[in-house]
């Protein structure tokens, strides 16, 4: 018998139910597309956003994938987004302004096919370098891909984050499932290829075991401890009828819940990538005899104190 990963997520779901399937053609998201459709996920819409950024390979990933979806009766919706000047424009990261093109794209399909979730191929490897390369950038807490994660009016969904990389691709090679592979992940300059190709393998051999069930651990715990910080956040009520965080309801919170509760706002108004250096500087707008009153933000905005709360700007 060929071999099938364990999918909890997909025996839990309802398969008439409509998703958006975001698939770039590699091996996961592939994966992930051919495991639907064989549990009887038949109301499925399959995104792709080409990203401009390798040339003809993009294009032939954008084919690739429409015609991956054709084979499997499955409507498609495929788009082009040229990252590289959006990412000049606003003076990001590559992989910034990748990611909110494909949080933009995703939100247009929502409109067009009448779908708030969109299903991703990320797996239990992905969650872990995300884990270690969270802690090594200071991020607040150890945070890594959560199954579900708000997005706005969207949800994104990760159903594989129990699998291993390793996994999805015996999957494919064992019913001889082809997928694209994207060299690029291969190449030793970007961040995330060196914690994947060099700094895990490192890791699990000087400790001798594999680091990845570890590093996930880590995220599990971190949700944990999040989820207990947001049930005592939900009771302090720390922000008034607009919306806005409340000073003296804040001022009442020990530290570690005044940090936790300018996260949650800040997260909410979507301002990302935020470290536990920019957190100890909005909560020191909470003294009303502070030198300043406002904090620049990412994204151009700004924290502001004013009239007893504080607001984004």
């Amino acid at each position: 018998m060929p071999f099938e990963p364990h999918v909890p997520w997909l025996s839990e779901a309802s398969p008439v139910r409509r998703y958006l399937v975001a698939v770039s053609g590699g091996a996961d998201s592939t994966a992930l597309l051919h495991l639907l459709v064989n549990a009887g996920f038949g109301n499925l819409v399959v995104c792709h956003l080409d990203h401009g950024l390798r040339g003809s390979e993009s294009a032939e990933d954008a084919e690739f994938v429409a015609k991956l979806a054709d084979e499997l009766d499955l409507s498609s919706d495929i788009a082009c987004d040229d990252v590289t000047a959006v990412a000049n424009e606003t003076a990001s990261s590559l992989e910034t302004a990748g990611r909110e093109a494909r949080h933009r794209f995703y939100a247009d399909c929502a409109r067009r096919h009448d779908c708030r979730e969109v299903l991703l191929g990320h797996h239990a490897d992905d969650r872990a370098e995300t884990v270690l390369w969270n802690l090594l950038r200071g991020s607040y807490g150890a945070k890594g891909m959560r199954p579900r994660q708000p997005l706005g009016d969207l949800t994104l969904v990760r159903p594989l984050l129990g699998i291993r990389r390793e996994e999805l691709r015996r999957y494919l090679t064992e019913r001889g499932l082809a997928w694209r592979e994207d060299g690029s992940n291969a190449e030793p300059f970007a961040i995330r290829n060196r914690i994947r190709h060099e700094a895990l393998p490192l890791l699990s051999s000087i400790t001798g075991r594999d680091g990845v069930p570890a590093l996930v651990r880590t995220a599990e715990a971190g949700e944990d401890q999040e989820e207990i910080l947001a049930w005592a956040l939900d009771r302090a009520e720390v922000l008034d009828p607009q919306g806005r965080l409340h000073l003296p309801a804040l001022r009442e919170l020990p530290p570690a819940l005044q940090r936790a509760a300018v996260f949650r706002y800040l997260h909410r108004h979507g301002i990302v990538d935020l470290d536990r250096s920019l957190l100890q500087k909005a909560v020191a707008l909470l003294d009303s005899q502070g030198e300043t009153s406002s904090l620049n933000l990412p994204g151009g905005r700004y924290l502001r104190r004013r009239a007893g709360r504080l607001l984004i700007e």
